[in-house]
């Protein structure tokens, strides 16, 4: 839902005008050097990037999940490591807290978080343990008044540079299913964690993504999450249901972008003595784009209402996550096509782009495991 159209439009202008003005002129240098400048992260923070979704309560804007696909429409015109340094304080890094959280959680760490202070991190992945979640093999022991955690989580963002984790890990060794997982928030310099080496990825040069590794970690029995052992899953999923609605909206925002550089490209672009956009088959490739742009955008603003609604929108995120990621893709692979042999070739910035949108079909729920989340809640629900 859209509280105040007037003031979501100055907030929308705003980013807009950032985005263009400032990050665009920067991905090559991102891209190069795999770092975000300085005064590019204080820009973010200034902008209240970082406490988009954090409840103004706690400092944050409190967007509705409606006005915050909007923004990240805005938001995903550019690279997409920019909005992956602020994003996980918006979604998966402290969404945990925001849903389940105690009062007293929520004022230590979300206030913080809004500002950009610190950032948030979620850690559920592990080595032997991605799409089977449930299966997890991190522990979690109460020893008095702490937990002893011990385990490895693997490709976890922004956690080289995060000050919290929201960490995933089993309580209960006698449950092997969901029932058993717990939610904890473990700060950065907790005796016991360490992270690994950064790691070397195919895209999104400037998003850094490295194990995190508890070796008798103690954390604070206070830091479980909703003060309950065995709710950790159900709020793993929450998170996830809001995260794949605002992937869905980042591949809309870039497949935008994509779109616009392919158009662009083809109306200067001369072959056989006219522009390339005039011939039928370069035609068919840029309407079929346009027209899968737009009915994922108006899937991610359903998906994004009904939530805002209350309603339950598992099989909706999972709808629009599978779609417009798959057609983001398509997309990007489209105009590498209508760039030609200049697609091909890095100074043109399109190939950045097709290698930075192949994770979406994989992070927060591969497609296949879309397609299962769908069918079996179909199933389920006849």
């Amino acid at each position: 839902m859209i509280r105040d159209q007037e003031t979501l439009n100055i907030l929308l202008n705003s980013i807009a005008r950032f985005v263009r003005e400032r990050l665009v002129l920067h991905e090559a240098i991102v891209a190069e050097t795999d770092a975000i400048p300085a005064e590019l992260a204080a820009e973010m923070k200034d902008l209240g990037l970082f406490g988009l979704a954090i409840p103004e309560e706690y400092g944050g804007m409190g967007l509705t999940m409606e006005e915050e696909v909007l923004a990240t429409f805005e938001i995903a015109w550019t690279s997409p490591a920019f909005r992956s340094l602020f994003a996980t304080n918006n979604g998966i890094g402290a969404q945990g807290i925001v849903i389940d959280g105690t009062d007293a959680q929520k004022q230590r760490y979300l206030p913080r978080m809004a500002t950009g202070e610190i950032i948030g991190s979620f850690a559920l992945t592990e080595p032997d343990v991605g799409s089977d979640a449930a299966s997890l093999r991190t522990t979690a022991v109460r020893r008095g008044d702490h937990y002893v955690l011990n385990g490895t989580k693997r490709y976890i963002t922004n956690a080289p540079e995060a000050g919290v984790f929201t960490v995933m890990a089993r309580t209960d060794p006698e449950s092997r299913g969901a029932g058993g997982v717990s939610a904890f928030i473990v700060e950065r310099g907790a005796p016991g964690l360490s992270l690994g080496a950064i790691d070397r990825k195919m895209g999104q040069k400037g998003a850094h993504v490295c194990d995190v590794i508890f070796e008798d970690c103690r954390v604070p029995a206070e830091n479980l999450i909703g003060g309950r052992e065995g709710i950790g899953f159900k709020t793993a999923m929450k998170v996830l249901d809001k995260g794949r609605i605002t992937i869905a909206a980042v591949c809309v925002g870039v497949a935008e972008r994509m779109l616009d550089e392919a158009l662009r490209y083809a109306c200067e672009r001369v072959q056989f003595g006219k522009p390339i956009a005039e011939f039928q088959l370069v035609q068919a490739m840029l309407a079929d784009s346009k027209a899968e742009i737009y009915a994922a955008r108006t899937m991610v603003i359903d998906a994004a209402r009904r939530r805002d609604l209350g309603q339950d929108v598992s099989t909706e995120a999972s709808c629009a996550k599978l779609f417009a990621s798959e057609m983001c893709g398509r997309v990007a692979d489209r105009a590498v096509q209508i760039f030609g042999g200049a697609g091909y070739l890095a100074e043109y910035g399109i190939e950045r782009f097709y290698r930075d949108v192949r994770l979406f079909r994989i992070f927060e729920g591969t497609s296949q495991i879309q397609q299962l989340v769908i069918a079996r809640n179909m199933i389920r629900n006849r």
